[in-house]
């Protein structure tokens, strides 16, 4: 048996609202040479809108599944189908952050737009649909002899974004060591010959040898490769070897892409609850999706509430 791992990210580039960083690992009865899960699970999985037209279930990048325009049907489809390999679909918005990031859940009320909300799931997609899918879902992994064995994220709300930043120069170097704590555990729970990750390369970053020897000191971290294209390196013994990959384009492996949908999908619902407290507090206000122009207008637009209320820039409004 071998282990494959995913990892990526969505709202790094946003002022408003939470950086979700998620982590997906495969179990696989044997490592394919290719990393390629797609044409393994090709009766069931794809990546491409064409493809999915046909039956499978689209996971792919977060970007080909959502737009505003295209609505939340098919991100939300394709990640409630998948979380029930792991666990139950969540019928509610709190129960999805309980399943997803327990730590995150366990302080929701801090932040007052999360204070006594809550939704009913599924948003927008069919919840007998999702049913359906995710049964056909089941019989194709277990065809491949392929387990989808956890779904972790970690959320990181802009008050912790902003300490992350100042503390370690810059949020790129912060998305690495986040993303890298969600890697560490999901390597504790991995017991196999053979641990393979891939992770989205962290903006133009090339080099993450001294973090991961931060990380794992009790190895030394071989350096394979420092590239644009990727940047690789393997360490451990001989019986449990262990490669991590941080590739431009990670999303076209399968880990990585339901990594990112999830992400998105986290950070939607995060945007769900901010827009609704706002709304309620502002008349007319329009909901934001919290990226930098837009977010300075609703910035604006909400200042003397925010005011009122007490609520410091610092935990509101991300700085970097």
């Amino acid at each position: 048996m071998a282990y494959i791992i995913g990892t990526d990210e969505a709202g790094y580039a946003p002022n408003l609202g939470p950086l979700v960083i998620t982590c997906t690992v495969w179990r696989v009865a044997k490592l394919p040479p290719d990393m390629d899960l797609y044409r393994h699970l090709q009766a069931v999985v794809c990546p491409s809108h064409d493809e999915a037209a046909a039956g499978p279930l689209l996971v792919a990048d977060s970007k080909v599944v959502y737009s505003s325009a295209r609505g939340l049907r098919l991100l939300e489809r394709g990640v409630l189908a998948m979380m029930s390999m792991v666990n139950d679909v969540p019928r509610d918005w709190r129960a999805a952050w309980q399943l997803l990031d327990s730590e995150t859940a366990a302080h929701l009320d801090h932040l007052p737009w999360h204070r006594d909300y809550d939704s009913a799931l599924p948003h927008s997609a069919d919840h007998d649909d999702v049913v359906d899918a995710a049964g056909r879902l089941r019989e194709g992994l277990a065809a491949a002899g392929v387990e989808l064995v956890s779904v972790r994220s970690t959320a990181v709300f802009p008050e912790t974004f902003n300490d992350g930043a100042d503390r370690w120069g810059n949020k790129a170097e912060a998305l690495s060591r986040w993303t890298l704590a969600l890697v560490a555990e999901a390597l504790d729970a991995c017991e196999a010959e053979e641990v393979r990750v891939v992770c989205d390369k962290h903006g133009g970053r090339n080099r993450y040898g001294p973090l991961l020897q931060e990380r794992f000191p009790e190895y030394l971290i071989e350096v394979h490769e420092e590239g644009r294209a990727a940047s690789t390196y393997r360490w451990g013994p001989e019986e449990r070897r262990i490669e991590v990959r941080f590739c431009a384009g990670g999303e076209s492996f399968l880990p990585v892409a339901l990594a990112s949908m999830v992400s998105k999908y986290l950070r939607e619902l995060a945007m769900h609850a901010f827009n609704d407290f706002w709304c309620r507090q502002v008349p007319k206000l329009r909901p934001t999706a919290g990226y930098p122009e837009d977010a300075r207008r609703f910035k604006r637009e909400i200042a003397q509430v925010q005011k009122r209320m007490g609520i410091k820039d610092r935990v509101l409004w991300r700085s970097r």
